[in-house]
Order: C-alpha cells, then sequence, then structure tokens
C-alpha cells in the first residue's frame, strides 16, 4: 500500500513537471535558457531575426516567390524531416530553386504556418534560431486534410549590407501529426 501510494505521488510530480515544461514551451523566449538577457542592440537585432522569419514563413504561405528570391541566399539548403537526426534519410532536401517551385506553385502548399517556442542566437551578423512551426497543408485530394502538423526546427540567417537572407533550415523533429491543441501523435 505505501509502495502504492508512493508511486501515485511520483507520477503526480512528473506530470506537474511536465505541465511546468510546456508551459515555458508556450511562452516563447527570445533567447536560450541561461543565456544573459540582450541588451537593448542585440533585442532590436533579436525582432528584426524574428520579423524576419516571420516574412519568410508568410512568403511561403501565400507563394510569394518574388520576396523569397530576395530573401533566400543563393547556396540555401532546406532539410526537410528527422529521418537524418536518427541515421536515416531526411524526406527531402531543397534548394533555394527546388523550394521556390514548391511554394511557388498555384495553389500554395499551406493553408497556415504559424511561428511557436523561437529562440534566437546571435553572433555578430549571423543569427540561429531554433523553435517549432505549426502548419496545415494545402491538400490537392478530393478529401482535403483537416489534420495540423509540426515541425521542430533549427535556422542560419546572415545579413549582408543590413540585409538578412536565410541560409538553412533543418528539421530537427518532425513533421508530427497533431489532430487539435489537446493531443498528438507520433512522427509519420
Amino acid at each position: 500500500m505505501m509502495r502504492a501510494r508512493i508511486a501515485l505521488i511520483f507520477m503526480f510530480a512528473v506530470m506537474i513537471v511536465c505541465a511546468i515544461s510546456a508551459q515555458q514551451l508556450k511562452s516563447s523566449p527570445t533567447v536560450p535558457p541561461g543565456v544573459a538577457a540582450p541588451n537593448a542592440a542585440d533585442a532590436a537585432t533579436i525582432a528584426e531575426v524574428m520579423a524576419f522569419e516571420k516574412q519568410c514563413d508568410d512568403a511561403a504561405v501565400q507563394g510569394d516567390v518574388a520576396f523569397l528570391k530576395r530573401a533566400l541566399s543563393s547556396d540555401f539548403v532546406m532539410t526537410h524531416g528527422d529521418g537524418w537526426t536518427t541515421g536515416g534519410a531526411p524526406l527531402k532536401v531543397d534548394t533555394k530553386d527546388t523550394w521556390i517551385a514548391y511554394v511557388g506553385k498555384q495553389p500554395p502548399p499551406y493553408v497556415y504556418r504559424r511561428l511557436d517556442s523561437i529562440q534566437v542566437e546571435l553572433h555578430g551578423d549571423m543569427a540561429l534560431t531554433i523553435g517549432r512551426y505549426k502548419y496545415l497543408p494545402r491538400s490537392n485530394s478530393p478529401t482535403p486534410t483537416t489534420s495540423h502538423l509540426y515541425v521542430w526546427f533549427e535556422r542560419a540567417y546572415a545579413r549582408h549590407n543590413g540585409v538578412w537572407q536565410f541560409l538553412s533550415h533543418r528539421t530537427v523533429k518532425g513533421p508530427v501529426r497533431e489532430d487539435d491543441d489537446s493531443k498528438s501523435s507520433n512522427t509519420r
């Protein structure tokens, strides 16, 4: 009986820690935990990077090829899917040209993409972001999907002559199917 109570208390403690961790993820910090708060100049740069990152995701949803041609570096690489993190192949790897061709389809391939939990790390004129985006793919099938997905990513940006360029996107987890905000299932 005592062991059962201890096990029950332990389970509740684990649930509380998980709930607190999930709440901290939703708070969307802009710098990694344990890093000193940015000074005013760095805070302004972090805001620039986050705004640019949102513009890039909005362009993918809207099929804004003109913006992406300017925003992506000539050697841009997008590594999709997390198979590579476990020794397998990524789902797909895009270059600047193949990514622009993909998002330039009509209608564009996404109903929406929403960034959250973004953290920014600055290195002079370079910025690394880690975060997640939730999205709903546009389906060309007669029965469109209503399953939402999310992807955790790492991205690299560089500022050249005062203008940010998107260098790289690498999926670190996902895509993960999420039918609603209260539950999610395994990686597909």
